[in-house]
C-alpha cells in the first residue's frame, strides 16, 4: 500500500511534491466577470485541468488530485448540476485516450452509485483502460466529500475485523478513498477562498496549504510554478522542531 499517515511516522520529503491536491475553485465567476454564462467557465476549468495534467507530468508530481464534485454540489440549480454530469461524461470521452497514450493513470474516487449507469460504466472502463500506467496517477474525486471518505472507510474496517474491540490508523488505512496515494504534500485551492470545504480532511492532516485569488480557468503552468515555489519554501517539520529538521536535510531529495 502505497499511503503511510504522517501522524505514525516522518514521510520523506522531496523538493517536487509528489502529490499534489486541488480544489478547482472560480469558474462560474470567471464566467460571470466576462458576462457569460457560468457554462463557459466550467468548460473552461475541464481545459485548466488538461494544461495542470501536463504540467504536472513535466514538474514529475507523480499523483494530482482534483476535486470535481463535492457531496454538497448537489445542492446547486438543477441546471447546473445537470450540465456538470454532461461535462464529466464528455470529458471521459475525449481524454481518457489521450491520458493512456502518456502513461497516465486515471482514478475516479467519491459516491458513484448517484451516478446514472451510462456514467458509472464509462467511469469503470476508463479505470480499466489505465490501470497499468505509472507515468502520473490522476484522480477525480466525484461526488466525493472527506466526512464521506471516513465514515465508509469505518464502516468497511468494521466488517473486516467484526471482532475486534479498538482500531488503528494503520486498519482504517487501507479502506480510505485515496489508500493507493501517498497524503498529499501540497494543496491548492483557486478562487479567493481559503477553506478545505469537505475535501480530504484525513489525508490533508500536514499538507502544505496553498491559496489563490486566480480563478481556475486562468490557472496555469506558470501559476502551477508559483504554488510549486511557495511549497519549497516551507519547512515542513510533521512535530519536530527547526533543528530536528536542519538535522536531517539530507533525507530530502529531488
Amino acid at each position: 500500500m502505497t499511503m503511510s499517515s504522517s501522524t505514525q511516522i516522518v514521510p520523506e520529503v522531496s523538493l517536487v511534491p509528489r502529490h499534489i491536491a486541488i480544489i478547482m475553485d472560480g469558474n462560474g465567476r470567471w464566467a460571470t466577470k466576462r458576462f457569460m454564462p457560468r457554462v463557459a467557465g466550467h468548460i473552461k476549468g475541464v481545459e485548466a485541468v488538461r494544461g495542470i495534467v501536463e504540467a504536472c507530468a513535466k514538474q514529475g508530481v507523480e499523483y494530482v488530485t482534483f476535486f470535481a464534485f463535492s457531496s454538497e454540489n448537489w445542492r446547486r440549480p438543477d441546471e447546473e448540476v445537470s450540465l456538470l454530469m454532461r461535462l464529466f461524461v464528455t470529458a471521459l470521452e475525449r481524454e481518457v485516450s489521450k491520458m493512456h497514450a502518456n502513461g497516465i493513470r486515471l482514478k475516479i474516487v467519491g459516491d458513484l452509485s448517484r451516478f446514472d449507469d451510462k456514467l458509472q460504466k464509462m467511469i469503470a472502463s476508463a479505470e480499466r483502460k489505465t490501470a497499468a500506467n505509472d507515468k502520473l496517477t490522476v484522480t477525480i474525486c466525484a461526488n466525493y466529500g472527506g466526512r464521506w471518505d471516513i465514515m465508509q472507510a469505518v464502516n468497511k474496517m468494521a466488517a473486516a475485523y467484526p471482532d475486534a474491540g479498538d482500531f488503528s490508523e494503520e486498519q482504517l488505512a487501507p479502506f480510505l478513498s485515496l489508500a493507493y496515494a501517498p497524503e498529499p504534500d501540497l494543496f491548492i485551492r483557486t478562487g479567493g477562498e481559503e477553506r478545505i470545504s469537505n475535501f480530504l480532511l484525513w489525508q490533508l492532516a500536514y499538507t502544505e496549504l496553498y491559496f489563490t485569488d486566480t480563478y481556475w480557468p486562468d490557472f496555469d503552468a506558470a501559476a502551477l510554478e508559483l504554488a510549486i515555489s511557495s511549497y519549497q519554501q516551507r519547512e515542513r517539520r510533521f512535530g519536530r522542531t527547526s533543528a530536528q529538521v536542519t538535522e536531517q536535510m539530507p533525507v530530502a531529495k529531488c
